[in-house]
């Protein structure tokens, strides 16, 4: 059977003038327009389709894919306010509907925030909610330190960015552990970094321990290599030149260089650091 605010993969069960009807299963057919279909395509064809209801609340599906899915988070832009609540912009033709009831704080025309989708048991219908303590929970039994996520910013507190990990649960981003600008709304690969006694979920934007030095030292090997074996970064740098060249802390460039030099890879001096060469060792 098909899911409603998913793709699926349904076959073509009937061709007409304005389209095709898919075998949706228990769900029946459910029609796909001309201009969403593949070109040349014919009865007994397998597509990827997302299906929802259209603007006459009739099953409907097609092949472009919304910028959100059920049971994901998302930072949506407000095209409309009406009476019934406010409509985002998740790329389909009809608007995502955020019930009154479901705003943390009441939406505005060309705001954008945080929701969850997820498929209303009242009415069957899509919807999202930017009260997000109801869809996303700690999650401490499923990560492990140094797992690599998905993240959402979704707020700024007075400590650091609270962020929804792969759209199901809370961490945070500590400032003193971030070394660029963050926005409310940015989604970007992070890792776990601990889980607290309290079940809370600490955050980095970098790999953590020995992960986090052996990537970094391949990059750092390939830049030396690609620049006559000299960097003008050392241990003295200031963190913002580091960062705009290899995208880390000042920490983590200091424990990697570190790591090479007792390899008797590189040299360090307060000018940069030297890539060695093995033919002299210099």
């Amino acid at each position: 059977m098909a899911n409603i605010g998913r793709i699926n993969t349904l076959s073509i069960s009937k061709l007409d003038h304005y389209g095709a009807s898919l075998d949706a299963g228990e769900l029946g057919e459910i029609i796909v327009l001309n201009r969403n279909l593949p070109a040349n395509a014919k009865v007994g064809d397998a597509i990827d389709v997302f299906v929802y209801h259209d603007s006459k609340d009739r099953l409907a599906a097609t092949t472009h894919k919304p910028k959100v899915l059920i049971g994901e988070a998302a930072f949506l832009n407000v095209l409309q306010v009406n009476n019934v609540g406010a409509f985002l912009d998740w790329g389909l033709p009809k608007d995502l509907l955020v019930p009154y009831n479901q705003q943390q704080i009441a939406m505005t025309v060309d705001n954008s925030y945080v929701v969850f989708v997820y498929l209303d048991d009242d009415t069957g219908r899509i919807v999202a909610s930017s009260k997000l303590n109801k869809h996303i929970h700690q999650g401490e039994n499923i990560y492990k330190r140094g797992q690599a996520v998905d993240l959402l910013i979704s707020d700024v507190t007075d400590i650091g960015y609270s962020a929804i990990i792969n759209n199901q649960h809370w961490g945070v981003l500590y400032f003193n552990d971030v070394v660029r600008t963050i926005k409310v709304g940015q989604r970007f690969n992070g890792f776990i970094k601990q889980i607290r006694d309290d079940g809370k979920i600490n955050l980095s934007l970098e790999a953590i321990g020995y992960e986090k030095v052996d990537s970094l030292s391949v990059k750092i090997l390939k830049q030396l290599e690609h620049n006559d074996g000299f960097i003008p970064l050392s241990d003295k740098s200031a963190p913002d030149l580091i960062y705009q060249r290899f995208s880390v802390s000042k920490k983590s460039f200091k424990m990697t260089i570190g790591t090479l030099y007792k390899k008797r890879l590189i040299t360090i001096s307060p000018e940069g650091i030297t890539l060695v060469d093995d033919k002299n060792g210099k």
